[in-house]
């Protein structure tokens, strides 16, 4: 019974001559980092370098190094491109239509994550790497675009049942700040006193006892995330990087 199976049995490198056309296939990845600023939400872009994109803008990514993780890769592309070392990146998904790249065939995953704009200096090292408004986005190099919305999904659905738009905020806010955050992620208005009753349903917030300062409106309250609720596991995992 044992030779038998042995018989069926091929080595890698076997496997490897019978579907040499399969290994050409190269891995890349993507970084799509959200962050707020002046009541809408940006991503951040760089210039592509590929002369078929040509003044196109693109996500921050790269191909796979062969002695390298999938996960380590898109750490390493956001360290050289902008010097951001402490951001936490959740893998969405993977892309791999067949003419996705104009080099060859590349399947690309997808990470992303939520900072907040004025606590991260980018050290661009690199193109131009600027921070754009998700409205005013144009056609982008590669499949891009469609990597940015599949990404936006995922947002939309988690800020509904974790903390995790708190990422994209100053230690301090006001309702007012929090309402122009969500409705900026979902696309719509909102209902003042509707918004309100449901943010206070969801126990997420402390009152600090402070009233806003030098602002062009009427001073509103300010609050912060309740001590020890983690905004899930974008911050835990952001903690253990530091």
């Amino acid at each position: 019974m044992t030779a038998d199976i042995s018989k069926k049995l091929k080595t890698a490198e076997v496997e490897k001559i019978s579907h040499i056309d399969y290994f050409k296939i190269a891995i890349s990845v993507d970084c799509v980092i959200f962050g707020f600023e002046n009541k809408e939400l940006r991503v951040l872009l760089i210039k592509s370098d590929l002369e078929e994109f040509a003044g196109k803008w693109s996500l921050l990514g790269d191909l796979v190094k062969v002695d390298e993780d999938l996960d380590s890769a898109p750490y390493r592309v956001l360290r050289q491109r902008t010097g951001l070392d402490d951001v936490f990146l959740q893998q969405v998904g993977s892309f791999g239509a067949i003419n996705r790249h104009p080099s060859g065939r590349v399947i690309t995953t997808a990470y992303y994550s939520l900072i907040n704009i004025r606590n991260h200096k980018l050290e661009i090292t690199d193109n131009e790497v600027h921070w754009h408004s998700l409205k005013n986005l144009k056609d982008l190099a590669f499949d891009h675009k469609q990597i940015i919305e599949s990404c936006l999904q995922r947002l939309r659905i988690q800020i509904m049942d974790e903390p995790v738009i708190f990422n994209l905020l100053p230690e301090k806010f006001s309702l007012r700040e929090l309402q122009d955050l969500y409705q900026a992620i979902l696309g719509i208005k909102l209902d003042r006193r509707n918004f309100r009753k449901k943010i206070a349903l969801k126990n997420w917030l402390d009152d600090l006892d402070e009233m806003e300062d030098d602002v062009p409106h009427r001073p509103g309250k300010l609050y912060k995330l309740k001590t020890g609720l983690k905004k899930n596991k974008l911050i835990e995992a952001a903690e253990k990087v530091k």
